[in-house]
């Protein structure tokens, strides 16, 4: 006899939270497997190997796209996406192991005269631009990256750039994870709505909107230039060949239609505040 656990109980259960469960449920990663008469979520000791599966690779810092492959194409994909994970390993620890080499260079500067805030500051900011550079490649390879780069200077001005560079210097992977879990989570929002056939003026759909406005708010800081320069950057990211294209593209044309409309109908609220 099979036993059955409601949300709040499977989260007890595996030492997780109810919301872990139900944004897996949402992005598609762990569906519960069964409903209960009024609805509710019920899952199964079934379900736990798939979640301690998931838990288990996302420990290791796989991106929910690459967890969904590795659950749906078995060990296979999981060896070769590990082998992956251990070469960025490998880059990241040459990496670490280059700055304790400037920082021991510098403690022997220092301890030769009087303290220089030079070499210091020039420690810092290799920390810094290592760990950022370590951690961008976990998600992009050097094309990729070189891609990015090409097309940034191609749609926003000098003077925008340098805007981006510095609010961005101090932007960490922790930063990049939670924006990612933000998206993703919208754009599950996207799909659920179009797929009940929602209205994009409704409630449901509106709040989306807002916050789909709020997370683009907070990478342009409301600058006009920047806005213009983020539409025109996904405009010329979409017309790459599908193999060259850096970021996946997340919703399809109708879902991207959906939310298109959705904020239209946001719009004008949002400026009447």
């Amino acid at each position: 006899m099979k036993n059955y656990y409601r949300t709040g109980q499977f989260a007890k259960k595996a030492c997780v939270s109810e919301r872990t469960l139900r944004f897996y449920d949402q992005v598609g990663l762990l569906s519960p497997s069964h409903y209960s008469a009024s609805g509710y979520r019920l899952y199964t000791d079934d379900d736990y190997p798939r979640l301690q599966q998931i838990l288990g690779l996302k420990y290791l810092g796989f991106s929910l796209d690459e967890i969904h492959k590795c659950l749906k194409n078995g060990p296979q994909e999981v060896q070769a996406a590990l082998s992956i994970q251990k070469a960025m390993m490998i880059e990241e620890k040459r990496h670490l192991e280059q700055i304790i080499s400037a920082i021991e260079t510098t403690e022997a500067q220092l301890a030769q005269g009087p303290a220089d805030w030079e070499p210091i500051i020039q420690v810092i900011e290799a920390i810094q631009k290592q760990a950022k550079d370590a951690w961008i490649k976990k998600y992009f390879n050097d094309e990729q990256i070189e891609t990015l780069g090409r097309l940034s200077a191609g749609v926003y001005t000098a003077e925008d750039r340098q805007k981006l560079a510095h609010w961005g210097k101090d932007w960490s992977e922790a930063d990049q994870r939670q924006a990612d879990r933000r998206w993703t989570e919208l754009i599950a929002g996207v799909k659920r709505l179009v797929a009940t056939g929602a209205d994009p003026a409704g409630a449901e759909a509106q709040a989306l909107a807002g916050e789909w406005s709020n997370l683009i708010l907070e990478f342009t800081h409301g600058d006009p230039g920047i806005a213009a320069g983020l539409n025109r950057w996904w405009q010329a990211h979409d017309q790459l060949p599908a193999g060259q294209a850096p970021i996946a593209k997340g919703l399809s044309d109708q879902e991207a239609a959906f939310i298109q409309r959705a904020l239209d109908f946001y719009a004008p609220s949002s400026r009447e505040e």
